[in-house]
C-alpha cells in the first residue's frame, strides 16, 4: 500500500513547523507532564520522540527534563529541526530500522500523531515492536493519535464537514481533515485506527496498556471548544513492556 501524507510537502510542512500549541494541540499536550510524573520511573531520564517531524514533542520533552532525542523518516522534517533546536539531537531512520538506537535503554518513548500516518496493521505492530525493545526494564510507551471521532466532528482546530465518506471509513482506511490552525487548507490525509486494532497491535508487539486516556477540554480554558468538552479528538495510551 503506498501512502503519501500531506505533511511530507515541504511547503506543508514549513507551515506545520510554525505551529506550536493551539487550541486541539494544547489539548493534546496538556496531560502529558502529569502523565509523565505517574507513569514515567525517571523523569529526568533517556526519552525517543518516535516521528519527531520538525521537533515540537522533541523540544516539549527537554522542556519537561529529558535527555531527548527526536527520530523521524523525514531528512526535510529533521533539517527544519534542527534550525529550530540546533542544539537538540535528532537522528534520521527508515521505518522501523532502530539499529542506531541502543536497545533497552531509554526510560521514556514517546510518539505524537504519528500512528496516525502508517499503514498496515503488520507494519505498526512491527514498529511497535521495535519501539519496545528500545524500552528499559522500567521504560513507558505513550502513542497520542486521534479518536476516530476527530474525523466525523467540528473542532477548534480541524474541520471534517467537507469529507462526509469518513463516516463510512473502517479500521485502515484513509480519512480526511483540514488543519484550520495554519494558512494552508489543504486536506490531511491519515489513516483510521479503531481502539480495538491498536489494542491488537499491543498484544503482537507484547505491549502492556497500563491505561488510556481521552483528553477533554473545560469549560474555563481560553479556547473557543467546539466538540471537545463533550467529546475527545485525542487518545493516549500507555504502555510498558510485558513482563515474561
Amino acid at each position: 500500500m503506498v501512502f503519501k501524507n500531506v505533511y511530507e510537502d515541504d511547503i506543508y510542512s514549513d507551515a506545520y513547523s510554525k505551529l506550536e500549541f493551539p487550541n486541539d494541540y494544547y489539548l493534546a499536550y496538556r496531560d502529558l507532564p502529569e502523565i509523565f510524573s505517574e507513569h514515567v520511573t525517571k523523569t529526568s531520564g533517556k526519552a525517543i520522540d518516535f516521528g519527531c517531524g520538525t521537533g515540537r514533542s522533541t523540544r516539549f520533552l527537554k522542556k519537561h527534563g529529558f535527555d531527548a532525542t527526536g527520530v523521524d523518516i523525514s531528512k526535510d522534517m529533521l533539517d527544519k529541526a534542527r534550525v529550530i533546536d540546533p542544539n537538540g539531537s535528532y537522528q534520521l531512520i527508515k521505518n522501523s530500522d532502530f539499529s542506531n538506537l541502543e536497545k533497552d535503554s531509554y526510560d521514556l518513548i514517546i510518539s505524537i500523531f504519528t500512528f496516525d500516518n502508517i499503514p498496515g496493521v503488520d507494519n505498526r505492530a512491527n514498529i511497535m515492536k521495535g519501539l519496545k525493545n528500545l524500552l528499559n526494564a522500567e521504560g513507558t510507551m505513550i502513542l497520542l493519535d486521534s479518536t476516530p471521532e476527530l474525523y466525523v466532528n467540528e473542532w477548534a482546530s480541524f474541520s471534517t464537514k467537507d469529507f462526509p465518506q469518513n463516516k463510512l471509513a473502517k479500521s485502515g482506511d484513509k480519512v480526511y481533515d483540514i488543519i484550520t490552525d495554519v494558512e494552508d487548507r489543504r486536506p490531511c490525509v491519515d489513516i483510521l485506527w479503531t481502539d480495538d486494532d491498536y489494542k491488537i497491535c499491543f498484544n503482537t508487539a507484547k505491549l502492556n496498556l497500563v491505561t488510556t486516556h481521552n483528553p477533554l477540554g473545560k469549560a474555563e480554558e481560553p479556547y473557543n471548544w467546539i466538540n471537545e468538552t463533550k467529546i475527545a479528538p485525542w487518545v493516549i495510551y500507555v504502555l510498558k513492556k510485558t513482563k515474561h
